[in-house]
């Protein structure tokens, strides 16, 4: 009895009516017929031989399981078939899925880099996802995150995507609405967020300040990039430490059924700013560096990489992360109102030098670094970021090496989605190449 598993609720429920059973019964109706007559008879027979009829009871038990279990997975077959002849809502004309071709970590990899107790790698899965009583999630997202939120969607079938209505009244202020909110009631709930700029915080807040309050069994912020991560500190009296003020208002989301609320960020630009947040959310800081690993060990010159830090901000942040790569350190140093890059340990000569930061606004750093490793002979200089911001279109600053040089570009240029408006701005433009969080997300939403 200890290996069975437990009777679903509808089943159960049907064990306790009274009602006679039709003359012809469906297949699973019969196995619930039978375990009810089983463990009927098991509470009127001699003591010798209830142990026999509760071995029985076990097997109808089983046989119901499985037979429910092989029907249910029947039904989501043919809506996956069906599903897939048919055209997707989000693909309509002119709108293509931007995601086709994108590589992304295999969800039950992105469970063993997160160093997870029970993700155990066999055959390709992972103990987490493969338990019976494995965590549903409903997954609401914004217009920006949609497509995102598709692609975590496909990454397992725990994880259901819930829609939002957005609209604007006449004055501009946002118009929302949750359909079937008394739906999500008792659910482990999660909203994809992207603050890409300050005009679309306000209305995901009213989203996120309002699911948490929907009776769910818990709440996940996944929240990829902290945008105002690079202003955590004042160098002047007066200055503004804006990453403190959204860490504060990210700390205030209300308390679920479940508790604080989980909060998923990818590469925070400092580790302290962990300590920006108060004790009503739980901060759980990812990393895209294990997509890169992945990335780079399918490479053919993957035994000749060595990875450049621009800054030794950078080498703080990454280091241990890559240590089995041999390891070059720039810095900048000031020349009158200049700063220049310099090399201050390493050696790229001959070497496939891939540059690594959390993220990239103007790039100008990026290029000084890649024209400095060229000059000192690398064979060829490629970039990651995580986050890929590129305001003004500030990647069209950088060339593709085409097997002309370093000195003429980059040989790869890779950013993950984090930043969704970045993702089809360069979408099939050389050299950048597009990692999708999607497996490290739907990893972290099974925490």
């Amino acid at each position: 009895m200890a290996s069975l598993r437990p009777l679903p609720t509808s089943a159960a429920l049907g064990l306790l009516s009274s009602q006679p059973p039709p003359a012809t019964l469906p297949s699973h109706l019969v196995l619930r017929q039978r375990f009810l007559s089983q463990w009927t008879l098991s509470s009127s027979c001699p003591q010798e031989s209830k142990s026999e009829v509760k071995r029985r009871c076990a097997r109808a038990l089983k046989d119901f399981w499985d037979l429910e279990e092989s029907q249910v997975m029947g039904e989501s077959a043919a809506v996956a078939v069906a599903s897939s002849s048919a055209t997707p809502a989000a693909v309509t004309e002119g709108n293509s899925d931007i995601y086709a071709g994108i590589p992304t970590l295999p969800i039950s990899a992105a469970l063993a880099a997160a160093g997870s107790e029970t993700a155990e790698l066999n055959g390709g899965t992972c103990g987490l996802l493969d338990r019976p009583n494995k965590k549903q999630v409903c997954l609401f997202y914004c217009s920006e995150t949609e497509d995102l939120a598709r692609r975590i969607a496909a990454e397992t079938d725990s994880i259901e995507l819930k829609s939002i209505k957005w609209g604007t009244f006449a004055d501009g202020f946002p118009n929302l609405f949750v359909p079937n909110a008394h739906g999500i009631r008792s659910q482990h709930v999660a909203f994809l967020a992207s603050f890409s700029s300050p005009g679309v915080i306000f209305e995901q807040l009213s989203i996120i300040y309002a699911l948490p309050r929907m009776f769910v069994s818990s709440f996940t912020l996944v929240l990829p990039f902290f945008p105002t991560g690079t202003l955590e500190r004042m160098e002047d009296e007066g200055d503004i430490a804006t990453a403190f003020t959204l860490a504060r208002i990210l700390s205030n989301i209300p308390i679920s059924r479940g508790g604080p609320t989980s909060l998923v960020i990818f590469d925070i630009h400092a580790l302290q700013e962990r300590f920006y947040f108060g004790d009503n959310v739980l901060p759980c800081f990812e990393s895209g560096i294990p997509l890169l690993k992945h990335r780079l060990h399918q490479l053919p010159d993957a035994n000749n990489i060595s990875v450049a830090f621009p800054d030794e901000g950078a080498w703080k942040r990454f280091h241990k992360q890559l240590q089995h790569f041999p390891t070059i350190v720039c810095t900048k140093v000031r020349d009158g109102n200049n700063r220049i890059v310099r090399l201050k340990e390493g050696e790229p000569q001959g070497r496939h030098v891939v540059i690594v930061d959390d993220l990239v606004q103007s790039g100008g750093t990026l290029i000084e670094c890649q024209k400095l490793l060229a000059a000192d002979g690398a064979s060829k200089v490629s970039a990651y970021v995580t986050h890929g911001v590129f305001p003004k279109r500030s990647w069209e600053r950088f060339g593709h090496d085409n097997g002309e040089g370093p000195e003429h570009g980059f040989a790869h240029f890779w950013i993950t989605d984090s930043c969704a408006t970045t993702v089809k701005d360069v979408m099939g433009r050389p050299p950048f190449e597009v990692l999708s969080l999607a497996g490290s997300i739907a990893a972290a939403l099974h925490i």
